[in-house]
């Protein structure tokens, strides 16, 4: 394979693509727009949306770029060596104009005449068909003729091998082609194929073949069809330089060479330093991206500003366990943008005083909460002495207790952002320990509770903030309000997102609901709005809920005590968190009903 850094990359991609015809478009800002229902750009071809739908691009039916993304759903990833919050798409797109022919000859010329792979080492998945869309043999038979072995070729289900947006109806959507390569020669079993989760296959990129149009049942063809290819340069960049650790690229070493210079450790020496490592170098540029947008942003406690505070909050704890200031995060981001990205994103070199100036500005403040924490670490402490000196004097046989439990730890940690190791090393110095298994039973739970909130069920939150609190009472209220206008109790919540701008709630119903139906339910919202309904929390046992008429939503398996929710007529079952009284709602507004899939509807409301 060829070896090249991250710019000879991005060029060869490129101009690959330019001589067969594509315009080089713009990059994309990495803030999201609001059109998307998604705080930042998390796919190449997002921006991209309006044209692959239809609408005419003024550059042409054949385009390329390298677009910056930004995914913080894997955020606890980090710090393993191949996870990134920030990470570039290298994509190119007809619309309406070549298909799979040219596609898989040009990715076959692109991955073994470019990039110097060898052609019968390369494997590729194709989709295997299902009672709604046939078994891609197009494709397949493109692959065969190319000279791709019958044995590398995989067909694979809907889950692996078929794009499509969820819950949209009209959408385009379609079987995708997959490119894979091995890392070594050894399989782990007998059945060790691209399907294997061993690690030996590495995913290069896909094609994705938009030809059918998403109904509400099934798909039908596509007049106008599509091809949308995405190559992650960082996982890319990794595999053709030999390399097993992304942040061992150009992209990250002088990053890591100045934190290892600053700390006195050496990277991949010690599991925990070079972790820490990792998170400063990916969160430095990540906030140094967001923040140097064409649309940048700035740390705030709301929306996408809120996001990047946790970003830049938790890079700073990362550097006192490296035993470093945290204003060496600034000397991190002058690496990215002076050295690293000084040709692809020249924005960053023009706003780089701004840039860390903003940086420097959270790391005051954040030292600032840093100062609460140890207030209140001195608090458990002085709780434990107060303790230990009043059970010593009742009992001359007592022991002393002499560790900080794991609730607090944790607690130490998720309000006053606290990591383990700070607590610990404070501890000694107290001559005290840290209930380390306590701690990380606390922090599992929290992720359990995490991802249930996460997943599109269990209320929907992208963030805990007060504008996504407040949206999540008023999907309460909707809920109610629903199955009052409709007069059906079987109404219920299918699916939750709410985000700081908006909340999307999506309920089982046959049919659209009329305008009157739709202003009817605002009234109803509204006016509990206007009475400033307190929201009142009990706990109880599920039966003592369900009697109470409590609604229970999506057949949770509920511990032996629920949290219990009632905010005037509605009454929920929920883990909260909510206002404390609906005024704080201001006025609610639905600002879109439209089908979700068959039977389902959706509602987008937003709060004023």
């Amino acid at each position: 394979m060829k070896k090249l850094n991250s710019q000879e990359l991005r060029n060869a991609y490129l101009e690959f693509y330019k001589q067969r015809g594509h315009a080089v478009i713009p990059a994309a800002s990495l803030i999201g727009d609001g059109t998307t229902g998604v705080m930042f750009n998390v796919a190449g071809m997002q921006p991209l949306m309006p044209y692959l739908l239809g609408k005419e691009h003024p550059m042409g039916q054949r385009l390329c770029n390298v677009q910056g993304c930004v995914r913080t759903v894997d955020i606890d990833s980090v710090g393993d060596a191949t996870h990134f919050t920030f990470f570039e798409m290298m994509g190119n797109w007809s619309l309406g104009d070549y298909f799979k022919k040219e596609k898989t000859a040009w990715t076959f010329e692109l991955l073994t005449e470019v990039f110097g792979f060898e052609k019968d080492k390369i494997c590729s998945t194709v989709f295997e068909g299902n009672d709604s869309a046939p078994r891609d043999e197009e494709t397949a038979s493109y692959l065969r003729a190319l000279g791709i072995k019958e044995e590398n070729i995989f067909y694979l289900d809907k889950s692996n091998n078929w794009w499509e947006l969820e819950g949209t109806v009209g959408t385009p959507c379609g079987p995708d082609n997959e490119w894979f390569y091995p890392r070594h020669e050894t399989p782990c079993c007998d059945k060790c194929d691209v399907s294997c989760d061993c690690g030996r296959y590495v995913e290069i990129g896909n094609d994705v073949y938009m030809q059918y149009k998403k109904l509400e049942n099934g798909y039908e063809e596509l007049e106008h069809k599509n091809v949308d290819t995405g190559f992650g340069l960082d996982r890319l960049l990794l595999f053709l330089n030999g390399l097993d650790d992304g942040y061992k690229t150009d992209l990250f070493a002088g990053a890591i060479a100045h934190l290892a210079t600053a700390s006195g450790k050496e990277y991949g020496q010690n599991e925990q330093d070079t972790k820490a490592m990792r998170i400063v170098a990916d969160h430095t540029r990540t906030a140094v991206m967001l923040i140097g947008d064409v649309n940048g942003i700035v740390p705030s406690n709301t929306g996408a500003g809120y996001i990047l505070r946790r970003l830049l909050r938790r890079a700073i704890r990362y550097c006192k366990s490296l035993d470093i200031p945290a204003t060496e995060m600034c000397e991190v981001a002058k690496v990215f943008i002076e050295k690293v990205y000084n040709e692809a994103y020249l924005l960053l070199v023009e706003k780089e005083e701004y840039i860390l100036d903003e940086i420097t500005k959270e790391i005051k403040k954040f030292e600032v909460t840093l100062a609460g924490g140890m207030k209140e670490f001195d608090k458990i402490v002085g709780g434990m002495q107060r303790k230990n000196e009043f059970m010593s004097q009742k009992d001359p046989n007592y022991v002393p207790e002499t560790e900080i439990s794991g609730k607090q730890a944790f607690r130490l940690y998720d309000t006053f952002g606290y990591p383990l190791e700070l607590t610990i090393e404070l501890a000694s110095e107290r001559g005290l320990t840290v209930d380390e298994n306590g701690f990380n039973e606390a922090f599992k739970a929290h992720q359990e509770l995490s991802k249930a909130q996460a997943q599109a069920a269990k209320g929907g939150l992208t963030e805990n903030s007060v504008e996504t609190t407040r949206l999540h009472s008023a999907t309460h209220l909707l809920n109610y309000a629903l199955k009052k206008v409709l007069n059906d109790e079987t109404v219920n919540q299918k699916g939750s997102n709410i985000t700081a701008e908006r909340l999307r709630f999506d309920f089982n119903f046959s049919r659209p609901l009329t305008s009157e139906e739709i202003k009817a339910v605002e009234d109803v919202v509204n006016d509990e709005i206007k009475k400033n309904t307190p929201v009142i929390c009990e706990e109880m046992t599920v039966d003592e809920a369900r009697q109470a008429g409590a609604v229970g939503v999506f057949g949770d398996r509920y511990g032996e005590k629920v949290k219990v929710y009632t905010i005037g007529a509605s009454k929920e079952i929920c883990g909260g968190p909510h206002a404390s009284a609906t005024g704080e709602l201001g006025h609610f507004r639905i600002a879109k009903e439209q089908s979700s899939s068959a039977g389902v509807r959706r509602i987008k409301a937003v709060l004023e």
